[in-house]
């Protein structure tokens, strides 16, 4: 395993195969900074499917973040059902939204666009619940800041074709993914890299004879052999 520096080629070529397949995903902003927070906390340990019906199931009963704030939590866990461990993001969700709204005296994060980087992560870090992943979703999707969230897809196919150990964790990857790719170039990587997890690289039977990054990965070969149609 090569350090950061010389698995940039790497994965610059990793990015042009994906452009290749999926089209390019030019940076866009999805949200508000709170309103990516608190959907980033659904998705923790669920589907996408799950968090999103959560939190369009919270949005609907309680249209401001004010309103979340001050509901009585058993009304709010019972919104976010969906997303599972609601017994836990529920107060999670409501302590954050206080916090905000003590220290800023709004809810509104939109502050952290007009500080570094770097101090705009710590502001996030603090909060209890919130780790490298949702922080850095904040921040690139909210911002366009050029951080590089790490998911349960990014992390898989990182190591499945050699840019990580097996035994780096997700949260030690974030900072080793992220020294790889160009800063302009973070926001694409991250969203091709997801399409492909959850379409191709996937967790069991993944289908390595249609991977656009086959050629990448020591993984795929005798994968793509075996699941070759014969002619």
């Amino acid at each position: 395993m090569g350090n950061p520096a010389q698995l940039r080629p790497k994965m610059r070529r990793a990015l042009a195969l994906l452009r290749r397949v999926y089209g390019p995903r030019p940076c866009r902003r999805w949200g508000p900074a709170v309103d990516i927070l608190v959907h980033t906390i659904l998705s923790q340990n669920t589907s996408d499917t799950n968090s999103s019906a959560a939190y369009r199931s919270l949005r609907k009963q309680f249209p401001s973040w004010n309103q979340v704030m001050r509901a009585p939590l058993d009304d709010v866990e019972k919104s976010i059902r969906a997303s599972g461990l609601s017994r836990v993001k529920a107060p999670r969700i409501q302590n954050i939204l206080r916090h905000i709204k003590a220290d800023r005296g709004k809810i509104d994060l939109e502050f952290l666009k007009d500080i570094t980087p770097q101090r705009a992560y710590d502001y996030l870090m603090n909060f209890k619940g919130v780790g490298p992943k949702t922080t850095n979703c904040v921040l690139l999707f909210s911002f366009g800041m050029p951080v590089f969230p790490v998911d349960t897809h990014i992390h898989r196919i990182a190591i499945r074709i050699g840019l990580i150990p097996h035994t780096c964790d997700a949260e030690a990857a974030h900072a080793l993914l992220k020294e790889m790719i160009r800063p302009a170039d973070r926001y694409e990587m991250h969203v091709l890299l997801i399409t492909h997890g959850r379409d191709i690289c996937k967790a069991r039977n993944p289908l390595c004879h249609r991977c656009a990054l086959a050629e990448l990965c020591a993984y795929a070969l005798p994968r793509t052999r075996a699941q070759r149609p014969a002619h």
